[in-house]
Order: structure tokens, then C-alpha cells, then sequence
């Protein structure tokens, strides 16, 4: 598989008795990344590696493999479970390194930089505050067993900065970093329209070349050398003068896989409908459409709205998230979001707690619903 997506809260800002707040993973050959951290998160990532020798066996969530965690936005439903975590993980001696991101406004960015206090204005959620706050806790290289980087991003200007805090400042990068072991996958964050800064994250694995085609050259009676140029991109000159090209030695590329979280945000966040295509979308479908307004008033969607943004982005599948506490049952946002996708090749599931996502390297989708004695289709 190329992804396998572990879901561990599909609440909204209120925990329930069948629904604990935001916070999944995002399994890849390369390693796993954490989105959003709420509450008590530790313990629902405990409780799924338990399920998962239980009733999956060969397959495991280690702690060592996870690279990067990355935040949708501030508020703490989203990552208030992540300094715990942070510091078990030290307790488990821990040695690998991680990776922290998240999103910040363009006036908190220019603010740290020019070492000035983060502006009044700026809300309480400012992911700035609280990365501060989590370093003076012991969120930091000197009181963990390893190696963490905190950085932050002005998403619309691509701009990035790192804390440090041994010198109790803050620099500016180049770019934004991606886990040090990974090559054949990087993150994307996508910008979304929610109260705070916010944004969503895409998981991408490379596009890979065509099938190199043998037969053709055979019949140009290329030897070892002249193959391995052409397989590699590069074009040859044969000693006649004929000129082979690389690139119609390979068949169609293949392109890369796309799995999207949303994180909060209003429908059409930009960052997203940009896309062209993605093949897992995991959108937020806080309000039914009877409560569209409040929708509109905080800056969340509607199961419709995040059928509307699948469409908009060339989505393959629709997963929804996230319910308000006034939603008791899922089946009301889903019927609301299949009516949309109606007349889509769009497939569209609910999710619950413990639900896993399988996106195959083909590109085939199977949703595995937790029953609580392991998953069925």
C-alpha cells in the first residue's frame, strides 16, 4: 500500500462518548506523520497500536517512525494532546528526530523575526504562543531524548522561521523542511479559511517514470550501456548519427499519490479547489445543512461544503470528519454529501474513531470501518 491513514477523533471542538477530538496518522513507506494532536491523543494512539496486534497482525504504528508532526491551525482541540505525547515518547527513549510545523499570520511572521512580542491583536490560538510555551515546558532538545524542530509558516508568502530554544530566538529558512529520510514523499500545506491561521496538509509521493519498453530496445540492438541512459532520462546519438530519444523509450508516468486533511476551515478553501486532482480527501463536515449558518459564522463546513471543495479539487474519494456534538449519527452529513456527489465519479464515506483509510500504489481507495473487534470493509 502507499498510504494507510489512521483516524483517532472525528469530534469537533466537544469530545462525546463515541467521539474523541482531532488527531490522525498517515502511514507511508517512508515513515508517518501525525495531523493535529487534541486531547488525549497518546492514549487513542496507544489504544490503535493495541487493535492493531490484536487484530491486524504484521502491521504496527511505531513511535520511532513518526517523522513530522503537523498542525492544522491553534485551537486546542487540534493540539493540545501533543506536549504529553511529546514528553512519553522522551520517557520511551526516543532518539529519532521530529519534525513540528504549523501555520502563522503574516504579522505574527514579521513580528518574531524582527524579535518584536507577538502582537495583542494576534488571537489566543496563535500556534506562535503556544510553540513558546510547549519549549518552556521542556518541549525542547536539552529536556527530550531527541532532537525536535519547531517551525512555523506564513503559508500564502511560503515564508518559514524555526525557534531555537537555546538562544530564545527565532530564524528564518529557506524553505520549508521535510522529513531528513524522506525522498520518495514530501508535505504539502495547503491554505485554508478558518478564524485563526490555518491550513490543511497533503501527503505526495513522486510521480514515477513510464515502464521502460524493453522490446523497443531490443529492436534498436541497444547494449547494456545505451539502456541505462535511455532508462534514466538521459537522450543517446547512436555512432550512425540517429538520435533516440528518452522519452519514447517509457510509457505514460505515473503520477503521484495525493492524500489531503483538512484540518478546520470554511468550503473552497483555496489552497485546496488549486489542486487539479487528489485522491483522498478527509474534509471537515462540522453542521449539517439545518445549521449552515453557523457554518458561515465560524468558519467550518457543511457536509455539502465538503462535497462542493471534493468536486472542486478532482477528489477520487470524500471522506467527512469532524461532527458537531449535535450530530448523533453520521449517516445525516453523509446522505447530505452523496447528494452532492450524485452525479460525480466521487466516492464518499463517514468516518469514526479508529477508522483506517488504505490508498493502494494503484490508486484504489478501501475505507476500514472499526467495529471494535478489528476492521471490516
Amino acid at each position: 500500500m502507499a498510504f494507510d491513514v489512521h483516524v483517532l477523533g472525528t469530534a469537533s471542538a466537544r469530545p462525546t462518548s463515541k467521539r474523541q477530538v482531532s488527531g490522525s496518522i498517515i502511514k507511508c513507506d517512508e515513515g508517518n506523520v501525525v495531523i493535529d494532536a487534541g486531547e488525549g491523543f497518546q492514549t487513542r494512539f496507544a489504544n490503535q497500536r493495541k487493535n492493531l496486534k490484536l487484530f491486524e497482525k504484521g502491521t504496527t504504528l511505531k513511535t520511532a517512525k513518526i517523522d513530522a508532526v503537523c498542525l492544522t491551525h491553534g485551537h486546542l482541540d487540534h493540539t493540545w494532546g501533543l506536549l504529553p505525547w511529546l514528553q512519553s515518547m522522551s520517557l520511551d527513549n526516543r532518539d529519532s528526530p521530529l519534525l513540528v510545523l504549523g501555520p502563522t499570520s503574516e504579522e505574527v511572521f514579521d513580528s518574531l523575526l524582527n524579535n518584536q512580542q507577538i502582537p495583542d491583536q494576534a488571537p489566543p490560538a496563535e500556534l506562535a504562543r503556544q510553540f513558546r510555551y510547549w519549549q518552556s515546558l521542556g518541549g525542547n532538545h536539552e529536556a527530550l531524548s531527541y532532537p525536535i524542530r519547531w517551525v512555523l509558516g506564513d503559508i500564502e508568502n511560503n515564508r518559514w522561521l524555526e525557534f531555537d530554544a537555546q538562544q530564545n530566538s527565532v530564524h528564518q529558512l529557506q524553505g520549508m523542511p521535510q522529513p531528513s529520510k524522506w525522498k520518495n514523499n514530501k508535505l504539502c500545506p495547503l491554505k485554508t479559511n478558518h478564524s485563526v491561521p490555518s491550513c490543511a496538509w497533503m501527503v505526495e509521493s513522486k510521480s514515477k517514470y513510464g515502464t521502460f519498453n524493453r522490446m523497443k530496445a531490443a529492436e534498436n540492438r541497444l547494449n547494456v550501456e545505451q539502456k541505462g541512459a535511455l532508462a534514466s532520462g538521459q537522450d543517446i546519438e547512436l555512432d550512425d548519427g540517429t538520435k533516440l530519444y528518452a522519452a519514447d523509450f517509457r510509457g505514460e508516468p505515473k503520477n503521484g499519490l495525493r492524500v489531503i486533511i483538512s484540518g478546520d476551515t470554511a468550503e473552497l478553501a483555496s489552497g485546496i479547489i488549486d489542486l487539479d486532482n487528489c485522491d483522498l480527501l478527509i474534509h471537515e463536515a462540522t453542521f449539517v445543512e439545518d445549521a449552515a449558518k453557523w457554518a458561515d459564522d465560524f468558519l467550518h463546513s457543511t457536509a455539502t461544503g465538503a462535497a462542493r471543495t471534493a468536486v472542486q479539487c478532482g477528489a477520487k474519494h470524500l471522506a467527512i470528519t469532524h461532527y458537531s456534538s449535535r450530530t448523533k449519527d453520521s449517516g445525516e452529513p453523509l446522505r447530505e454529501a452523496q447528494s452532492i456527489l450524485q452525479d460525480s465519479a466521487i466516492s464518499c464515506s463517514a468516518l469514526s474513531d479508529g477508522d483506517r483509510i488504505i490508498v493502494e500504489n494503484d490508486g484504489q481507495i478501501v475505507h476500514l470501518f472499526w467495529n471494535g473487534n478489528g476492521w471490516s470493509r
